[in-house]
């Protein structure tokens, strides 16, 4: 039996064409049980997917129309409220699908999802988060694997070599003082705003065979993202973020996910957002292939 069967709950609800080989293995994480301000992303995944069936996912610019594609969907992991359970449970599935070779996106949850995903790839794969928080404290509401800690575990894990941090503006003194310590390779709120954001994270993928991609949708402005878990003023705007999207067009994006959407407190728009990070992730990667 594979950790699918054992683990998923298979009612996926991304509608997609079925003829042809998939070009993207899709699956969710309803978990939030370390969130710390305002709880409800476990919900997000299935939200995700109804702003996705939904949305146009024609791509004239990458010439995909991923409505003649085979997204597979294969559901979310059964709900639990252990973060330890979860990251198992994550691992497991994850390096499953990693085993197939083929696009894996994973819809959150919260970012504590991307502890138990992004450390089932192959280590020599460059992560890129977007993020208004560092998420690198020792300890947050009494666990070292929650929201607000997992980069900290994923660095002491796998080193901070390959890891590039996008758009910081709200974080502590300790953060702060273990990513100098770490020498972690960052994109600030400032320099995206200077419009510098693109060309420096074609810098930093440009050294990588593979990007795992992580996206905490609260690094926008909650004007632009107003459904999230953890809101923070003054951030950047869609526009910004899929300016750097589209640099992803000079990697091969292999992994990615959405973390940190909560419906309950969204007019939509943000759940829009994330479907169209998903759908422009998934054409961009076809259009690669296809070349």
């Amino acid at each position: 039996m594979s950790f699918i069967d054992l683990y998923m709950n298979q009612n996926s609800t991304i509608t997609s064409s079925k003829e042809g080989e998939p070009i993207a293995t899709i699956f969710g994480i309803p978990f939030d049980s370390t969130h710390s301000y305002k709880p409800g992303c476990r919900f997000a995944p299935d939200a995700i997917r109804d702003s996705f069936n939904n949305i146009e996912i024609f791509h004239p610019e990458l010439r995909v129309d991923l409505e003649t594609a085979n997204i597979r969907d294969i559901g979310n992991i059964r709900h639990t409220v252990s973060v330890s359970e979860m990251i198992e449970m994550a691992k497991k599935i994850t390096a499953e699908l990693v085993s197939e070779e083929r696009q894996i996106i994973i819809l959150g949850g919260e970012h504590s999802i991307t502890y138990g995903t992004y450390t089932s790839f192959p280590k020599d794969t460059g992560y890129v988060v977007f993020d208004a928080h560092y998420d690198m404290r020792e300890e947050f509401t009494n666990t070292r694997y929650g929201h607000a800690s997992y980069l900290k575990r994923i660095v002491e894990e796998r080193g901070a070599e390959n890891m590039l941090h996008v758009g910081a503006r709200a974080f502590v003194k300790e953060e702060l003082e273990f990513l100098v310590e770490n020498k972690i390779k960052t994109i600030s709120d400032r320099q995206i705003r200077d419009g510098d954001g693109p060309g420096l994270l074609k810098d930093h993928i440009s050294t990588f065979d593979s990007i795992y991609a992580s996206f905490d949708l609260d690094v926008l402005d909650p004007a632009f993202a107003p459904g999230v878990g953890n809101p923070e003023a003054v951030g950047i705007t869609s526009r910004e973020l899929f300016d750097m999207i589209h640099v992803f067009e000079n990697a091969s994006v292999t992994g990615a996910d959405i973390v940190e959407l909560n419906p309950y407190h969204d007019n939509g728009a943000t759940a829009v957002l994330a479907a169209k990070i998903i759908s422009t992730l998934v054409a961009i990667n076809q259009s690669q292939s296809s070349k």
